[in-house]
């Protein structure tokens, strides 16, 4: 059972890494309507690799409870072995593209705050506070 849990983990997390791929794709593109499309299939596969990721979890904790006395090394086969060493990878693969795809989404929403700032000026108030100035390009005269 170890086996199939950490196939299909493996499988989540190849599509998790093609769906970043993509957005990665499509922002450089500026077709954010795509992005926003992937969200929910992104999330649906996420909580899935939670779930079978924690199904690992339980399998090892068994194998550990009842072989108290013997390592890792003598209680996973080869094939387990090099299937964890395989979902690690993936893991390290998809966790430098999540940091190249929020280099541009960090990009991005800075490009439209300026652009936001320049149409509606801000008077900065400390670090967090922003008190929008009265914009003569939206004042009303009555």
């Amino acid at each position: 059972m170890l086996i199939h849990y950490l196939e299909e983990a493996g499988e989540d997390l190849q599509r998790l890494i093609d769906l970043t791929a993509g957005d990665i794709e499509d922002i450089k593109a500026a077709r954010h309507e795509r992005m926003f499309d992937r969200i929910e299939t992104k999330e649906r596969t996420l909580k899935a690799f939670e779930n079978r990721k924690a199904a690992i979890d339980r399998e090892i904790a068994t194998l550990l409870k009842n072989n108290p006395n013997s390592g890792m090394e003598e209680l996973l086969e080869e094939e387990v072995r090099e299937k964890l060493a395989a979902l690690k990878a993936k893991l390290e693969k998809l966790q430098a593209l999540n940091r190249r795809y929020a280099r541009f989404v960090i990009s991005v929403g800075e490009f439209y705050d300026s652009l936001y700032e320049e149409m509606l000026p801000v008077e900065k108030d400390g670090y967090m506070g922003k008190n929008t100035k009265l914009a003569s390009l939206l004042e009303v005269r009555v």
